[in-house]
């Protein structure tokens, strides 16, 4: 009964989270960051017979999200679960390493991070109910060549979602 947006919820880790998630009676709104990605959302879920659908988000454009979550909440309800999925990877050793594929990396996997959480918070806490679970990897703690980037926005995932639950942990999220 609760509402759910899975970010990068068009394959993979993210789509398999949706799936679980509308199983569970969640209505799912999942993100994608085309239109055909935010339709092969829809068709899953309708195909599967759960409630929800695909909408095309840019988690790199602060607008597009407050916007996104806005439209969700006043439509379906105010998201109760949020799963920050979505990612990118621009491997390439940091020498050869390009200031936009530092930059891309770090918009979509981190700051991506900050922006949905930041959006579904004020519902969650009005609610005093919350669930958040930002996808990470081993890679943010053990590092790996080549992917500087990458290690470092699943680092810094790991930090925030630890600093976030000491700020809200006790207000039921």
């Amino acid at each position: 009964g609760k509402v759910a947006i899975v970010s990068g919820a068009s394959r993979g880790i993210g789509q398999s989270i949706a799936c679980i998630l509308g199983q569970m009676g969640a209505t799912v709104i999942g993100t994608a960051t085309s239109q055909a990605g935010a339709d092969k959302i829809s068709a899953y879920l309708e195909e599967k017979g759960l409630k929800g659908f695909g909408v095309e988000l840019n988690v790199k454009d602060p607008d597009a999200v407050i916007e996104m979550v806005q439209k969700v909440s006043k439509d379906v309800g105010a998201p109760q679960i949020l799963i920050n999925n979505a990612g990118v990877t621009r491997d390439k050793l940091l020498l050869r390493m390009k200031e936009e594929e530092w930059a891309e990396t770090l918009q979509t996997n981190l700051t991506g991070v900050y922006r949905l959480t930041k959006a579904c918070l004020r519902g969650m806490m009005k609610a005093k109910w919350g669930r958040i679970i930002s996808i990470s990897s081993v890679v943010g703690v053990t590092g790996n060549p080549g992917q500087a980037n990458y290690a470092a926005t699943k680092a810094g995932v790991i930090a925030f979602s630890n600093s976030l639950a000491k700020e809200v942990g006790s207000r039921g999220i």
